[in-house]
């Protein structure tokens, strides 16, 4: 979630609401029906950032999510798509960091991808696909939905993928036009708005005026909020009429500030205890 660039204004509104969606009784695109949200596991579940990863586990990677369903956490993932459009799970842009590749995701092919290992692990980027069938609603998936040049590409095929998933799961993403695509098209997935102050990004001051304040809300009607934990308390949450997330959670001592600010975490690098 630290990257927070590229945030853009380009939005599809011409795409078709979801028909005929089969989904368990139990279950309503992510929760169960008429759950309250404040009583549901975005209050109540924690969630592994990229999933409990360390040295042996690589982020955002299968290994990394079945460390966190051991330990019973709620997985953060981010997904985006391959130059073919296949939504994968990968936080970066840019390859180079996870897989000593001087590409950029978005211009790799799936077939590619498949031949491309991250770092000396031998583990393959997973596609969204993948993941949700291992997860098999074991556990709570936060699923951001990193920004796009082009709103309404990438966000069928995520929805696609998610309309008969058997577990409970959230969207989010820093970029509320994203979100307005699924408030249109898949409105009763809850929709959380990621925030910051923006502070060092390459980002128009406009936008970074913008959205730290959450002035998007009359678009993206979103139910939760996941905003930096650097930046809390501040006067744009204080007022907030629904659940507050905060991330990264880096420490105990991250973890306490956190608990006194917001409603849930995003963890990483440590197991917070209460």
């Amino acid at each position: 979630m630290e990257n927070t660039q590229n945030q853009n204004e380009n939005i599809n509104n011409d795409q078709n609401q979801p028909q005929n969606v089969q989904i368990e009784p139990s279950y309503c695109f992510g929760h169960k029906e008429d759950e309250n949200i404040w009583e549901s596991f975005l209050v109540n579940k924690m969630f592994a950032h990229r999933g409990l990863y360390d040295d042996k586990h690589p982020e955002n990677t299968i290994p990394a999510f079945e460390q966190a369903i051991e330990k019973g956490y709620g997985i953060e993932l981010d997904v985006q798509p391959t130059a073919d459009g296949t939504p994968v799970v990968f936080h970066d842009s840019k390859m180079s960091r996870l897989t000593g590749k001087d590409k950029y995701i978005q211009n790799v092919s799936i077939e590619e991808l498949n031949d491309i290992t991250i770092l000396d692990s031998g583990l393959k980027i997973p596609t969204f696909e993948e993941v949700l069938k291992f997860v098999d609603g074991k556990v709570p998936l936060l699923i951001e939905i990193k920004s796009q040049d082009k709103v309404g590409e990438l966000e069928p095929k995520v929805f696609e993928l998610l309309k008969d998933y058997k577990g409970e799961f959230a969207i989010q993403s820093f970029n509320p036009y994203q979100l307005e695509w699924f408030l249109n098209n898949a409105p009763k997935i809850w929709r959380g708005q990621l925030a910051s102050f923006f502070k060092g990004e390459k980002l128009a001051a406009f936008k970074k005026f913008v959205l730290k304040r959450l002035g998007m809300q009359k678009i993206t009607n979103h139910d939760f909020v996941n905003y930096d934990l650097k930046y809390l308390p501040n006067r744009f949450t204080r007022k907030l009429k629904v659940p507050l997330l905060s991330w990264t959670i880096k420490s105990q001592k991250d973890y306490i500030k956190a608990l006194k600010v917001s409603d849930n975490v995003v963890f990483e690098n440590c197991e917070p205890k209460i």
